[in-house]
């Protein structure tokens, strides 16, 4: 990723771009780690579960692509080089994550949503905006998306069925990653936000996940 000592504000604006097409053009992101869903066998699923299951991982796939853009923006405006270099850090394991929830997509039969754009230049917005307030803004508003998606992978895991080991596994992790980035940033400064804007924030998501779920 970007470092300070090499890049001008112009060649990070151009990193950014780049950023942007491998999250948002098909199969563009290249994971550090293999599939957790290698090692499970493929369920026997009617075509009901499996729309079901395929809309589910459609929203975690567009939440890795807002998650992808907010780090970016943030990283973008972040003050201390420390703060940048966790953003970027942490964009880099989502990576991982937007590669999985591709593949198994893909795997259903089905289609990322057709409104990623929208949402990665939405969230691109707010995570500029959180960086340039303050990096303990930032960080905090790292820890509360985060913990927006644990809890949505928590009732998805809760409806995807136990015989469905390939879905199930990729979520798994993507909630241990996802709570050791919300500690991370607590840790590392984060402000804790009051719960009327964690009640803004999951009104915001609920949007998201509806759309995503069917387009």
């Amino acid at each position: 990723m970007a470092n300070d000592r090499h890049y001008s504000p112009v060649d990070r604006l151009l990193l950014q771009a780049d950023m942007a097409l491998r999250t948002l053009l098909p199969f563009s992101g290249q994971p550090s780690r293999p599939s957790p869903a290698i090692v499970e066998p493929e369920a026997e699923l009617d075509s009901k579960q499996t729309r079901h299951i395929a809309g589910l991982m459609r929203i975690n796939h567009t939440g890795e692509v807002c998650a992808q853009a907010l780090y970016q923006g943030q990283a973008l405006t972040a003050k201390l080089p420390k703060v940048r270099a966790a953003m970027e850090h942490a964009a880099d394991e989502e990576v991982d994550h937007l590669a999985w929830c591709e593949q198994r997509i893909r795997q259903l039969n089905s289609h990322p949503s057709v409104l990623n754009p929208l949402f990665y230049g939405l969230s691109f917005g707010v995570g500029a905006v959180a960086g340039l307030v303050s990096d303990r803004v930032s960080l905090g508003f790292v820890a509360a998306t985060e913990d927006q998606v644990v809890k949505h992978l928590d009732e998805h895991l809760q409806q995807i069925p136990e015989e469905d080991g390939k879905s199930r596994a990729i979520l798994e992790q993507m909630r241990n990653d996802e709570q050791e980035h919300a500690n991370s940033a607590l840790n590392a400064g984060g402000a804790r936000f009051p719960a009327p804007v964690k009640l803004g924030m999951t009104m915001l998501s609920k949007v998201m996940t509806k759309t995503a779920y069917r387009i």
